[in-house]
């Protein structure tokens, strides 16, 4: 089984009952990586495995912290023996360190798992934050909005994702501007 295959097959395994909408999310996440396979190279396919998973540690079945990246990384390394440049990306996805600090987390998740290349790290962002609850493509500057409007601007995940806006727009925008040099250039 390749490595895509069994991403998804694990990812729909572990969200698609408990949080079908959170599953239906991860495949929008998965089809905007496909679309980045001109600037992706060889890693097109670690990109959509990563992304097809980056949200599993919302999985009751294994939530631990309560913080879904850390969460999600270590079941993948840890119960999986997932590839770790996979574990890498799910583990920092979407600017997570920031989540990890807000959360006294932030020692934790850079000590056990290193970042991954920083234009992975980039389209990872661009994925997830181009793409709504429900899997439907949308802007980075709608989706912050959507995810402060639903945990409301004082909460973790509210103060995070302010924080990370700037960096959440700088990756969407080196991402997008790759996109145009490869097509101008293919």
């Amino acid at each position: 089984m390749g490595l895509t295959q069994w991403a998804y097959r694990l990812s729909e395994a572990m969200l698609a009952d408990p949080l079908p909408r959170r599953w239906a999310h991860s495949l929008g996440v998965a089809e905007r990586a496909r679309s980045l396979s001109p600037i992706l190279g060889s890693d097109a396919e670690l990109l959509e495995a990563a992304a097809v998973l980056h949200d599993v540690g919302y999985s009751p079945a294994i939530a631990a912290t309560g913080f879904h990246p850390l969460d999600g990384a270590r079941f993948l390394r840890d119960q999986e023996g997932a590839d770790e440049r996979v574990v890498r990306l799910v583990a920092h996805h979407s600017c997570a360190l920031l989540e990890a600090e807000e959360r006294g987390l932030r020692d934790e998740l850079a000590s056990e798992f290193e970042l991954e290349r920083p234009d992975l790290v980039d389209a990872l962002v661009f994925c997830d934050m181009t793409t709504t609850p429900d899997g439907a493509q949308t802007t980075p500057a709608e989706r912050l909005d959507e995810i402060v409007q639903r945990y409301g601007p004082d909460t973790i995940v509210g103060r995070f994702i302010q924080r990370a806006a700037p960096e959440i727009h700088a990756a969407s925008k080196r991402v997008g501007d790759r996109m145009a040099e490869s097509a101008v250039g293919g």
